[in-house]
């Protein structure tokens, strides 16, 4: 059984517009799978779809066999666990430091109480500072986000995702906002997880060609509907104007 299967998923935010039209795919444990195509294809809606944060139309989301749309609050707080989202604009509490908001991963095992209160274990105190220091961030404990430049914010949300122990990270543009040198750096980590670690990841991409080097597998959206499903090396540079509708030449990447 797969990790993740989507079947015949829709969404539709008003009557005239269907964002997502019968998506169907699925996910093994251990994989890379980068998602492309152009802006306004659906990309951060699938991803919101797949952890509920938006509301399924039409289909199924089944993850680790459980059936997301069906959820009632308290099991779908507990899914949520499971699957780490990671933030083009990080999503971080900017005043906090990075070692609090790390923390935060946790809020999904704790009582509303125990989450006000800030009342973590010792064990979870370490593993966030072993996080910190695996992703290279460790000097940075004790600073104010704010305080810290977009790569590093990023390797904290990367950090607060993996201390929920996930078994998905789902990934909604993580380098947009970030120069290729950061960018470079994120996407090793985020390799790495999947390598080193065994946890599954599912990244919206817009740059061809990194998802193009660091993911095993690529699907293409364009309009809502999946056109491309298939290894890396078999996308062709005609597949890839189908996707977005143009010729490579004629997109500015970054």
């Amino acid at each position: 059984m797969s990790l993740l299967q989507v079947e015949g998923l829709g969404k539709s935010y008003n009557l005239e517009t269907k964002v997502l039209k019968d998506v169907n795919f699925t996910v093994e444990t251990g994989e890379f799978v980068s998602v492309i195509g152009p802006s306004g294809a659906g990309k951060s809606t699938l991803l919101r779809c797949i952890n509920r944060m938006v509301e399924i139309n039409e289909g199924k989301v089944i993850f680790n066999n459980l059936d997301v749309g069906s959820l009632k609050k308290k099991d779908l707080r507990k899914l949520r666990t499971d699957i780490g989202m990671v933030f083009q604009h990080y999503n971080l509490v900017p005043r906090l430091t990075v070692i609090e908001n790390v923390l935060h991963g946790r809020f999904g095992y704790k009582t509303t109480l125990q989450g006000v209160l800030g009342r973590f274990s010792e064990e979870e105190k370490e593993q966030a500072f072993f996080l910190l220091q695996k992703l290279g961030i460790e000097e940075h404990a004790y600073k104010r986000c704010d305080q810290l430049s977009g790569g590093q914010q990023q390797r904290v949300g990367i950090c607060r995702a993996l201390i929920q122990d996930p078994k998905l990270i789902l990934c909604d543009e993580p380098i947009a906002s970030l120069d290729p040198n950061s960018s470079k750096v994120i996407m090793d980590h985020l390799k790495s997880i999947t390598n080193d670690l065994g946890i599954t990841c599912l990244v919206n991409l817009h740059q061809v060609e990194v998802a193009q080097d660091y993911s095993d597998r690529i699907i293409g959206l364009r309009k809502g509907e999946i056109v491309f499903d298939g290894k890396s090396a078999l996308l062709r540079e005609e597949q890839i104007n189908h996707i977005y509708g143009t010729e490579r030449r004629e997109l500015i990447t970054v």
